[in-house]
C-alpha cells in the first residue's frame, strides 16, 4: 500500500502574512508539535539538576535560541528557558514533568551526563533522517555491542508493547538519533553505527546495559492503527 503521510499544518494563530515574511525562521509543525529529523547537531552536558529543573550547557549560541525554543534532548522534545551566553555557546534551563521523568531516561540524569541535542526543523531545512516527533515512546536497553570493522553493531531490547512497530530496514530514533534497523528477532533488534555517528554523538560512550530513549517511526504507528481499523 502507498505510504500515508500526515499533513503538515500550522496552528490557527499563525497568520499567513507572518509566515510570508519570516518563513526562514519558523519551525515546521506537525499538528501542533515541532518536528525533528534525528540528525544530532550538538552534544550538550547536564550542569545542574534540581528535581525536574535541569541546567544544560550547549554549543548553540545564546542569541540563536529564542525563549521557549524546542530542542530535542536525547530524543525528548523540551522547552529551553533562561538562556545566557557561555563562551562561544550557551547555558539554558529546562523544566521536566514527572510524567517525562518516569517514562524516559531523564529520571536518571545527573550532572556531567552528555546529551544528544537537535533543534527543531525549520522551513527549507533538509529532512536528512526521518520524521521524529520528540515524543519518546519508551526505553530500550542495550543487550550487546560488537565491533564490526570500524563500526559497532548494537543489539537492543524494546518494550514488548513497542516491538511490533519495529521492522527490518525501517527507522527508529534512539536517544534522538535517526537509525536504520538491520534485523529484528522478537523484541530485540540490531543497529549498525558508523564511526562518524560514534564520534559526533554520545553513542561512542555507550555500554551494555545502558537504557536509551526510543521513539518508533510515526508512520509505523499510523499503519498499525489503519490495520486495526480494517473491517
Amino acid at each position: 500500500m502507498p505510504a500515508i503521510l500526515p499533513s503538515l499544518t500550522l496552528p490557527a494563530d499563525r497568520k499567513r502574512a507572518d509566515l510570508a515574511t519570516t518563513t526562514e525562521t519558523k519551525p515546521f509543525y506537525l499538528g501542533s508539535c515541532d518536528v525533528f529529523t534525528g540528525l544530532v547537531s550538538d552534544v550538550g552536558e547536564v550542569v545542574v539538576r534540581a528535581g525536574g529543573r535541569f541546567t544544560i550547557r550547549s554549543g548553540y549560541k545564546a542569541d540563536t535560541i529564542g525563549l521557549g525554543a524546542s530542542i530535542a534532548h536525547d530524543g525528548c522534545c523540551l522547552t529551553a528557558l533562561a538562556m545566557r551566553p557561555d563562551g562561544d555557546g550557551s547555558i539554558y534551563e529546562l523544566d521536566v514533568s514527572n510524567e517525562t521523568l518516569s517514562k524516559t531516561t531523564l529520571g536518571a540524569w545527573t550532572p556531567g551526563r552528555r546529551v544528544n541535542l537537535e533543534r527543531s526543523l525549520r522551513a527549507g531545512d533538509e529532512l536528512g533522517g526521518h520524521i521524529v516527533m520528540g515524543h519518546v515512546d519508551g526505553v530500550a536497553t542495550i543487550r550487546d555491542i560488537r565491533t564490526d570493522g570500524e563500526s559497532r553493531r548494537f543489539t537492543f531490547e524494546a518494550p514488548s508493547e513497542l516491538a511490533r512497530f519495529i521492522a527490518s530496514k525501517g527507522s527508529v530514533a534512539l536517544d534522538g538519533t535517526s537509525l536504520t534497523v538491520n534485523e529484528v528477532d522478537g523484541a530485540r533488534f540490531g543497529i549498525n553505527l558508523i564511526p562518524h555517528t560514534l564520534t559526533v554523538t554520545t553513542w561512542g560512550g555507550k555500554s551494555i546495559g545502558d537504557r536509551v530513549n526510543l521513539e518508533i517511526d510515526p508512520l509505523a504507528r499510523y499503519v498499525a492503527r489503519l490495520l486495526e481499523m480494517r473491517v
